[in-house]
């Protein structure tokens, strides 16, 4: 469990930036084409920040982000008691 715990606290560490990144300019993304509001930057250039392209990371950045978020969910999940075994409760006489 402790272990789950260091992993866990270490990737949202190194992962808080990019998807801190990733959903505000996916969101400002979306306000700014579906609600037609201007923002002072466009849209294409939200979208490469959101993609990664800005960076030149744009064929590993998302990848990287869902792997990322996927490890955080899975280490999340584990420390859950969702996926505990129940002690069956003893019998009494």
């Amino acid at each position: 469990m402790r272990a789950f715990r260091k992993y866990h606290r270490t990737l949202a560490i190194i992962l808080a930036l990019p998807l801190f990144v990733t959903l505000l300019t996916g969101m400002a993304a979306t306000i700014v084409s579906g609600w037609s509001i201007d923002i002072g930057i466009s849209r294409s250039l939200l979208l490469k920040i959101h993609n990664g392209e800005i960076f030149n990371l744009g064929a590993i950045y998302p990848i990287l982000d869902g792997i990322g978020l996927l490890g955080l969910i899975v280490t999340g999940l584990s420390m859950s008691s969702l996926f505990r075994q129940k002690d069956p409760k003893p019998r009494q006489s």
